[in-house]
């Protein structure tokens, strides 16, 4: 299966960006069993958590630096992943990744999800 990430740019400190990840291949149909999540890692920083949701859409976990401002959904009809991000600060700045997890809910732990995007960066401007 393959991720591709989209929907990152250049954004004003304040506004929003919604990120897409697309399942391609001949197994991405089976991912609709899966959990989903988005990480991000700023440069020179770790990979950090940013949201997961279950196999049906269900459970959204949040980091809690972007709580209340992004939102994880999924169409599993159309194997996509998004994140409506809102109210960016210039700490949201990283290339972000979409993952799928092992099992039908992925946690925080990178380990959990077994295909990974490449990314899509954002970049906030303060």
């Amino acid at each position: 299966v393959q991720l591709q990430a989209s929907g990152g740019g250049l954004v004003q400190a304040g506004g929003s960006l919604r990120l897409s990840c697309t399942a391609s291949g001949r197994t991405a149909r089976t991912l609709s069993n899966n959990g989903m999540g988005w990480f991000r890692q700023a440069p020179g920083k770790e990979r950090d958590f940013v949201a997961a949701v279950g196999w049906r859409g269900d459970n959204p976990r949040y980091a809690d630096s972007v709580k209340g401002r992004f939102t994880i959904s999924r169409d599993n009809a159309n194997n996509i992943l998004y994140l409506q991000m809102n109210n960016l600060t210039s700490e949201d700045t990283a290339t972000y990744r979409c993952a799928v997890a092992r099992k039908s809910y992925g946690g925080r732990d990178p380990s959990d999800y077994s295909y990974w995007g490449q990314g899509t960066l954002v970049t906030v401007s303060s």
